[in-house]
């Protein structure tokens, strides 16, 4: 894969990102079978990977409907060799079930195929 290919296809995530249109990023840039790795299993699960865009948009409707966001920022892209990238994440939010209003930071890790597509994203934070 070109480096072009790869800083194409982190840009155009940041874009989707910054402009609140991360589920059609989902079907854009990434690959079926991809594979999200969280630091720790999502509630309600006993695993932290989560294999497929069906399943990795289920993660982001968990989200919006379990946190109100009242800010969040997206640093990067920071490229890393031919296909990998990362950026951090930012955000202030509420969780809606308990009130609980925390700042949290997350460092994602993007894998990129030679189509450009994501096939993996692993996320770090302090649980």
């Amino acid at each position: 894969m070109s480096s072009e290919t790869l800083k194409a296809t982190a840009d155009k995530l940041l874009e989707h990102v910054r402009s609140n249109t991360t589920k059609a990023g989902l079907d854009e840039l990434y690959a079926a079978d991809a594979v999200s790795v969280e630091a720790m299993a999502m509630p309600g699960s006993d695993s932290a990977e989560t294999r497929g865009v069906a399943g990795i948009r289920g993660k982001h409707d968990w989200w919006e409907n379990t946190m109100e966001v009242h800010s969040a920022s997206a640093d990067g892209p920071f490229l890393h060799g031919e296909d990998r990238f990362a950026v951090i994440f930012a955000f202030d939010a509420t969780d809606k079930n308990s009130g609980e209003r925390n700042q949290m930071q997350e460092v994602a890790i993007y894998t990129v195929d030679p189509s450009g597509k994501i096939v993996r994203e692993e996320f770090y934070y302090n649980a």
